[in-house]
């Protein structure tokens, strides 16, 4: 009977630490990127991204680039989906923004009070999904950086957690 007790203790010993590992991976599975390509396109999809401001193009360097998505899960929390497009403009970021500032409020996007300094940026909940859209003028993530001749570059982002939740699907970062 001792034998037993100690075999039955050993399995235990064994499986239990494998079982919680197991359920870790795949709690963190629900926010991660596979399975996201859905969830991107329907980003992609959002009119605001292919609705920019007249005389407006792709800079020289990314004609007929279009949109692009991508799957961010390098943090503790979910992944972070986006679909993205640069743009150049000839006029200024303050005509780049108030352009932007009516079109979100046609789609029915909210200013976020939370915006940065060099971005605007609003938000709004659709099929359950908070979303996430900014305009940012910072263009340093992208390689090659965009060429925008004489004008200004710029970027839209459509963006949400991959579990389409609220939380951390701000405008602060």
């Amino acid at each position: 009977m001792f034998h037993t007790l100690r075999r039955a203790a050993l399995a235990a010993a064994l499986v239990l630490p494998a079982a919680l590992l197991s359920g870790c991976s795949l709690v963190q599975g629900a926010g991660s990127c596979d399975g996201s390509g859905a969830a991107r396109e329907d980003l992609a999809a959002q009119p605001v991204l292919s609705s920019p401001p007249d005389g407006a193009s792709a800079p020289a360097n990314y004609q007929g680039a279009g949109i692009s998505t991508g799957c961010d899960d390098d943090s503790a929390g979910p992944a972070w989906l986006h679909a993205d497009r640069v743009y150049a403009f000839t006029g200024t970021r303050r005509a780049v923004v108030d352009h932007y500032a009516r079109i979100a409020a046609a789609q029915g996007w909210r200013r976020d009070t939370a915006s940065r300094a060099d971005a605007a940026c609003w938000t709004r909940t659709a099929d359950g999904r908070r979303l996430v859209l900014a305009v940012d003028f910072q263009l340093g993530g992208w390689t090659p950086a965009p060429d925008p001749g004489k004008g200004i570059g710029y970027e839209v982002t459509v963006g949400s957690d991959a579990d389409g939740s609220a939380e951390g699907a701000g405008c602060a970062d």
